[in-house]
C-alpha cells in the first residue's frame, strides 16, 4: 500500500489519525523499510546507507557508556508526536524500559514520544530537510527533553547537533553543534561524549 492509497481516507467514525494508524499497525513493510505517518500520509521510508547504520551503531555503543539501568535503547521504535497526530521511527529512542515491557503484547501501537529521554536521527540524502525541520519541530511540541541531529549533509560540512530545552511552539531553546571531527557532550543521564571523528560522511 502506498502513501498515496491512505491520504485523506478516514475511519467508520470519520477519524482520519484512527484510520492511518490502523493502516500502518496493518503495513507488510519489506525488510529494512520504515513506515511513518507525516501531514496526513503514510510515507515508506527506504534502507539507509552502511554508513547511516554504522554511525547508529557508534552512538548506541556509547549511550550504553552510563546509561541507568531503568533505560534503554530502542531502534525501529515508532513514536506518536500526538500534538500533531505524526508517527515517526527514529534511527535511536531512549526510553524508560518499564514502558515497553508494559506495552500491549497483541498490538503493534507506537509509544507516546513525549516518554522518550533523547531521539537520534541520522540524515540520508533523501530525508535531511524532514530531519532539520519537520522532525525538528514535532519533537520539540512533543517535549522530547534531547533531539541529537546527526546532518552528513548539512551545507556548512557534517554536523551532530543536540538540541535542549524544547519549547511548545515547536523549538528547543538551545543546541551545541559541531563538526565531526569535534565531541559532543551528551548530559546526564548520559554523561558521555560522542567522539564524532569515527562517524563515517
Amino acid at each position: 500500500m502506498t502513501a498515496a492509497m491512505v491520504e485523506h481516507q478516514q475511519d467508520s467514525e470519520g477519524r482520519p489519525w484512527d484510520y492511518l494508524l490502523h493502516t500502518w499497525q496493518e503495513l507488510d513493510v519489506p525488510e529494512g523499510w520504515r513506515a511513518e505517518i507525516d501531514e496526513g500520509r503514510i510515507v515508506l521510508v527506504p534502507p539507509p546507507h552502511a554508513h547511516h547504520n554504522g554511525i547508529a551503531a557508534k552512538v548506541q555503543r556509547r549511550l550504553y557508556v552510563n546509561l541507568p539501568d531503568e533505560l534503554e535503547i530502542y531502534q525501529t521504535l515508532g513514536v506518536h508526536v500526538a500534538p500533531l497526530d505524526k508517527l515517526y521511527v527514529p534511527d535511536l529512542v531512549v526510553m524508560p524500559a518499564e514502558l515497553i515491557d508494559a506495552a500491549d503484547p497483541e498490538a503493534s501501537d507506537p509509544m507516546d514520544a513525549s516518554e522518550a529521554l533523547l531521539v537520534v536521527e541520522i540524515t540520508s540524502k533523501g530525508n535531511a530537510r524532514e530531519d532539520r525541520t519537520k522532525k525538528y519541530r514535532a519533537y520539540a511540541r512533543a517535549g522530547v527533553p534531547m533531539y541529537l541531529l546527526i546532518d552528513r549533509f548539512d551545507t556548512r560540512g557534517a554536523m551532530s547537533t543536540l538540541f535542549t530545552e524544547p519549547n511548545e511552539d515547536g523549538t528547543y531553546k538551545r543546541y551545541d553543534a559541531v563538526p565531526f571531527g569535534k565531541p559532543l557532550g551528551l548530559p546526564a543521564p548520559f554523561d558521555v561524549t560522542l567522539a564524532t571523528d569515527a562517524f563515517p560522511v
